[in-house]
């Protein structure tokens, strides 16, 4: 018999719209995956010194999960589960101190874990604790700790599981979540060869089952579900198409950012400074070129062997003065996406000592988008920012004055012109 669910994945891999290379293979998916880890790291520390609060909103919570929320689709919604309701008194970890240090345990536990079955005892831990509201949703931020070992769990993923095994796997339940879990991994031994050791790949193609983008194949034998199978996957082909306009306005975004790192490539060479590019987008291309051509190939030493150089090296741009070897500016080009990987990023230049007294940190993004910013860093989260002298570059004012600039001037005295103060 023909592997039916072997080929629905093939198809969903190769579909430009479907989330394996909207979400998976996506950059900025890679690069969030270290500032959603601080921002867990944050989490932990507020609660155990006492300062997380009592509220959802407004806490270093809600702006972690909100930066797991604008992963793409597949995770749209995943704040749900943590706002407070208040007439069922769920997720019981805001009023109640001994839930909320409990699930500060887990954080902090499953953030020292290097296998799987100490990620599954911080969870059955958890689970004997029966704490109101607090479910499996938080395998979304263990997801981001360890992607190989706990998939992602929602709604769409769950129905996907269902539908593709035939399961009955429950929203809210750990038990259910962890049963899910081993069909997960024994799936995506089986496919392997089309899936990646990182379970967001399996989780992804469920999601988009589960959501009715794709038929789940029939069970074996059954003639009369082949036929309305082959139907409906004739009817997902067709829907495919309709997603092409939104899949070609994400590549102009993603076309869009890579354009503005160019720009500040260009203007950072010609008023003398070295220049690295963020060092996954290097071999992008721009007007048929690298868009590392011409820059550094590797970080100064000092931050390449210095803290937080895991993060630094994915900066979108930094300048370099060429002696002494340290970093003049630092840009983080916010297209659409949600400005806490980059916020983050800066913060960990600015604290490993790298940086001149003059230096710069900008945000670059549309000029449209200053008012969110602003918002934005107004979270406690961000309060550390207010030691940084960190500005927004709005686009317009980056394309209309870079070649006056790149022409006259000699250090940032034009970019700081330009931009505005943010802290």
């Amino acid at each position: 018999m023909p592997d039916r669910l072997r080929d629905l994945i093939a198809q969903w891999r190769n579909d430009p719209s479907a989330t394996y290379q909207t979400w998976f293979l996506w950059d900025e998916r890679l690069k969030n995956f270290r500032s959603i880890r601080r921002g867990i790291g944050q989490v932990v520390e507020e609660i155990e010194t006492g300062r997380f609060g009592v509220a959802y909103r407004g806490s270093s919570l809600e702006t972690i999960v909100h930066s797991v929320a604008e992963q793409r689709q597949i995770f749209k919604g995943a704040d749900h589960a943590f706002l407070w309701k208040p007439k069922l008194r769920i997720p019981d970890i805001y009023e109640n101190p001994a839930n909320q240090r409990a699930f500060g345990r887990l954080l902090h536990h499953c953030s020292g874990c290097s296998t799987a079955d100490e990620i599954l005892s911080g969870i059955r831990t958890i689970d004997q604790l029966k704490i109101k509201g607090l479910g499996p949703a938080v395998a979304n931020l263990i997801y981001f700790l360890h992607p190989t070992h706990a998939p992602p769990f929602n709604t769409a993923i769950v129905n996907g599981y269902n539908a593709i095994t035939g399961s009955k796997v429950k929203l809210g339940s750990w038990e259910h979540y962890l049963a899910m879990r081993e069909g997960l991994l024994a799936l995506n031994a089986r496919y392997r060869d089309l899936l990646s050791n990182d379970l967001g790949a399996l989780a992804g193609f469920l999601f988009d089952v589960g959501s009715g983008r794709y038929p789940a194949p029939p069970p074996a034998g059954d003639a009369l579900s082949r036929q309305g199978w082959e139907e409906r996957l004739a009817q997902a082909r067709a829907e495919a198409l309709k997603f092409e306009k939104a899949t070609a306005q994400q590549r102009e975004t993603d076309r869009t950012h890579t354009e503005i790192q160019a720009w500040l490539r260009d203007l950072g060479r010609a008023l003398g400074y070295r220049v690295w590019i963020a060092a996954n987008d290097q071999s992008r291309l721009h007007d048929g070129a690298r868009l590392g051509e011409g820059c550094l190939d590797q970080l100064p030493t000092a931050l390449a062997n210095g803290a937080g150089a895991e993060s630094i090296r994915l900066i979108d741009v930094l300048w370099l003065d060429a002696s002494p070897d340290r970093v003049a500016a630092a840009f983080e080009v916010e297209h659409s996406t949600t400005i806490y990987s980059g916020v983050v990023r800066m913060l960990d230049l600015a604290l490993s000592g790298e940086l001149h007294t003059s230096a710069g940190l900008f945000l670059v993004a549309p000029d449209s988008r200053e008012g969110d910013v602003r918002a934005q860093l107004q979270r406690p989260a961000f309060s550390r920012i207010s030691d940084l002298d960190v500005r927004y570059l709005p686009y317009r004012e980056l394309d209309r004055h870079r070649g006056s600039i790149a022409r006259f001037g000699s250090d940032l005295r034009g970019l700081t012109e330009i931009s505005h103060r943010l802290t």
